[in-house]
């Protein structure tokens, strides 16, 4: 079975039913405590990792309007909680619009679009939207909330369904360096991301009364995440990302790079978000996932990530101006 997109898939699932099981013996061995939120994290991961896999393994389609989704929940989550003004209503409904219109250009391959459409054609549209209600007062404020809204939860993820029309197949590039197929670079992007913040989690927990693990990162934006937990998940995500070079097709070095780079950019994309939740007064960003929160809690990291992994591919396997 050379289909490393079905390979992944039988260790993510793998690796789920061993959880699962795990819940399940740890439930019966000690029915006094209470697992419940560990078995709703273990059972929406289930159902996040099957769209996730049979969105990719049936089409690339599928894929675009997955993660087009993930760009409309996690953007009208935002907007959820951050302060609007009444007379922001019809630009919010421009930035809805402009969802699967970066998506639509994705599909149809125009690259140049892609990249400037919200950067560019969005930024100057919304206080031109804004500017016809006739309310000044305010107005900075909506500008920035929208833009950064429709930049980081729709451009940003966009990123992760761009890899797909970026490297169609596998290939060899001018470099003569090997590179995988944009599917198989989506599942290295997203698996690194989700499981960077699992072992930050994990690290944190476990050096917890170690003196690496009492030095607080940023003890007033997020008091949980320690250097115990970033240093982790710097290792454990860097580690894996040579381990997964048969999705890859990277070199050594280049996967040690890739993993350096998911890992703190993941880190700092999970800082943020953690900073916009604080900041508006409040835990989690929904309920959308159970045991997980909302949208946001999810993609905060592949915000980040996508991006940054996309241009890293780019610049050095393609060197392309955009």
């Amino acid at each position: 079975m050379n289909n490393p997109v079905i390979q992944m898939g039988i260790l993510v699932f793998g690796l789920l039913a061993v959880a699962t099981l795990v819940v399940e013996l740890l439930k019966w061995r000690k029915p006094e405590a209470d697992f419940e939120e560990l078995a709703l994290r273990t059972r929406s991961w289930w159902w996040m990792a099957g769209f996730f896999f049979l969105s990719l393994m049936v089409h690339s389609v599928l894929s675009l309007m997955l993660f087009g989704f993930l760009s409309f929940l996690a953007l009208k989550e935002y907007f959820s909680l951050v302060p609007l003004r009444f007379e922001d209503h019809r630009a919010l409904l421009w930035a809805y619009i402009a969802i699967p219109l970066q998506y639509w250009w994705i599909h149809t391959d125009w690259k140049a679009m892609v990249v400037i459409f919200i950067p560019v054609y969005m930024f100057l549209f919304i206080p031109l939207r804004l500017l016809l209600k006739g309310q000044p007062k305010g107005m900075i404020t909506s500008m920035a909330q929208i833009q950064w809204g429709l930049m980081l939860f729709v451009y940003c993820i966009s990123h992760v369904a761009f890899l797909l029309i970026l490297v169609p197949t596998d290939l060899t590039t001018s470099m003569g360096e090997h590179i995988g197929s944009g599917k198989a670079l989506v599942l290295y992007l997203v698996v690194l991301t989700e499981v960077n913040d699992v072992a930050q989690y994990f690290w944190g927990k476990l050096l917890g009364g170690k003196p690496i693990g009492n030095v607080k990162v940023a003890p007033i934006i997020s008091p949980k995440k320690t250097l115990a937990g970033l240093a982790g998940g710097v290792l454990t995500t860097t580690t894996l990302a040579v381990g997964l070079q048969f999705l890859s097709g990277f070199s050594l070095l280049y996967s040690i790079a890739a993993g350096l780079l998911i890992s703190v950019a993941g880190f700092i994309g999970d800082l943020v978000i953690s900073a916009v939740k604080r900041d508006v007064g409040v835990k989690d960003s929904g309920t959308l996932i159970p045991g997980h929160g909302g949208m946001l809690d999810r993609v905060d990291s592949l915000a980040y990530t996508a991006p940054l992994f996309f241009h890293f591919v780019n610049y050095f396997f393609f060197q392309s101006p955009w």
